[in-house]
This record gives C-alpha cells, sequence and structure tokens, in this order.
C-alpha cells in the first residue's frame, strides 16, 4: 500500500529537534488508528476481502510509529537481596513444613539484625532450624521458648527493650535477642564453636554435636545461596560443586 514504511522513514529522517516531529507522528498514530476502525466498518458491512490487507497494513504502520515516539515499559530488575531471600524462605519452607510467607520473614528479619551487630544471617537461620525448626511457638521442658528458644528469666534485660517475657513469642523480638546472645557469647569467646555450645548449655559436650548440627545446616543454606550465582548449564553445575570446597567457619573449633 505504500511504497515506503512511514516507520522507516522516520527512524532515517529524524530530525535532531524531535519533539515537533514526535507530536506529528501522534498525531498520525491517530489518524491510522481512525482510518483502521473505518476500515474494519467498511469491511463489516460491505464485506469487501480486498479491505483486510488494507487493514493490516494500517494497523502495523500504527504499531510502528507508537513504538518510536511512545515510551516502552521495561522489565524491573529484581534486587539480588531479594533473589536471595525469596529462595531461602522457599527452601526453609519446603524443609520445615511451614508456610512460605512466615519463613520469608524470619529470612529477612535475621538479615537485618545480623548487619546490625556483625553475625553471618545464615548462622542465625541455622540456629533457628536446630532449635525450633522455625516454629515461633515452640518450648521446650526446660523453658526455652520461641524460634531461637529463649529462656525468658535468663534475659529479662534483653527482652525489656521489646516489652518484657512476652516478646518472646514475637519472630522479630526473639530473633532479635537470640541474635544479641550469641553475639556476645562469641566476643566473649572468640570462639564459633565454643559460642554455639554456650548457646545451647552444652559446652560439657566433648563431641560438640550442637555445633556440628547448626554449622551443617548453614553449609545448607550456603548451598542455597550459591545456586544462584551459578550458570544454568547442567554440566557446568555439576563440575563446579565437586570443585567447591567447604567453607571453614571463623573460629569453628577443631
Amino acid at each position: 500500500m505504500f511504497a515506503k514504511s512511514v516507520s522507516d522513514s522516520c527512524i532515517a529522517d529524524r530530525p535532531a529537534d524531535a519533539l515537533p516531529r514526535i507530536r506529528q507522528l501522534l498525531t498520525l498514530v491517530l489518524v491510522l488508528t481512525s482510518l483502521s476502525t473505518l476500515i474494519a466498518l467498511l469491511e463489516e458491512r460491505l464485506g469487501i476481502p480486498a479491505l483486510g490487507s488494507a487493514l493490516a497494513v494500517v494497523q502495523q504502520e500504527a504499531t510502528a510509529i507508537s513504538a518510536l515516539v511512545l515510551p516502552q515499559a521495561q522489565p524491573e530488575a529484581v534486587p539480588a537481596d531479594d533473589l536471595r531471600h525469596v529462595a531461602l524462605a522457599e527452601f526453609l519452607a519446603k524443609r520445615y513444613k511451614v508456610a512460605q510467607d512466615l519463613t520469608l520473614d524470619f529470612v529477612r528479619i535475621a538479615h537485618a539484625e545480623g548487619a546490625r551487630v556483625g553475625l553471618d544471617p545464615l548462622l542465625i537461620m541455622a540456629v533457628i532450624a536446630v532449635e525450633s525448626r522455625f516454629n515461633p511457638i515452640a518450648e521446650s521442658v526446660m523453658g526455652a521458648k520461641g524460634l531461637m528458644q529463649i529462656i525468658p528469666r535468663f534475659h529479662t534485660d534483653k527482652l525489656a527493650a521489646f516489652g518484657g517475657e512476652r516478646a518472646v513469642f514475637q519472630p522479630e523480638a526473639n530473633i532479635r535477642v537470640g541474635t544479641r546472645i550469641l553475639r556476645e557469647y562469641l566476643t566473649k569467646t572468640g570462639n564459633l564453636g565454643i559460642a554455639l555450645q554456650m548457646y545451647a548449655g552444652a559446652l560439657n559436650d566433648d563431641n560438640d554435636t550442637y555445633t556440628t548440627k547448626v554449622l551443617g545446616e548453614k553449609q545448607r543454606l550456603q548451598q542455597v545461596v550459591a545456586t544462584l550465582a551459578e550458570p544454568a548449564a547442567g554440566t557446568t553445575r555439576v563440575s563446579q560443586r565437586r570443585e567447591r570446597k567447604p567453607e571453614m567457619p571463623l573460629g569453628e573449633r577443631i
């Protein structure tokens, strides 16, 4: 229908001052749209087959011009931290049979508090996994409560900042208090293994059973995070996993 596509000429001949030309193109889009509507109406009422071809050309030109002058929506990039949090939450939800929206909240709180006190959030989540399996209302026969199994009578000073002992079942308060307890033990001892055994009240365990469980869980979480950075190719991913050496946690007892 047209010897040269209108959209082609627009690309080749666009002047430096584009605003007047853009207005003209917008007007042309409106005209073509109106023409398209008219052709469709005539084709429907008169039944002329040739009008179908004309309609297709007009619609194609209107679409091409619209793409030139109208801003195109760009997909929003998902922050890396969000991808990390969601991946961890999905893994934990499946592993411990907890709703994913809850585990996502716990993951975000652990990251925020870990950054605040200088503690690896994966370590915090590993402690939660071992202590309560991500059950915010867990309670032991010894009186330990909540996600990180805090015994309120031993930490009334820390819980006071969150409203008292009842706050022990509030996930954010529990994680923040538990994280600070562990941070204090680590600062005091300078040894992650001893700090973890102190947290569990198991300093007399020469086999460091609690430390082994927590660090094993942390390693599983590290693998979840590592998969986000690995290439999609299956063979490459397998080879990288074989070559990856396990990290030695800072201060871990030998």
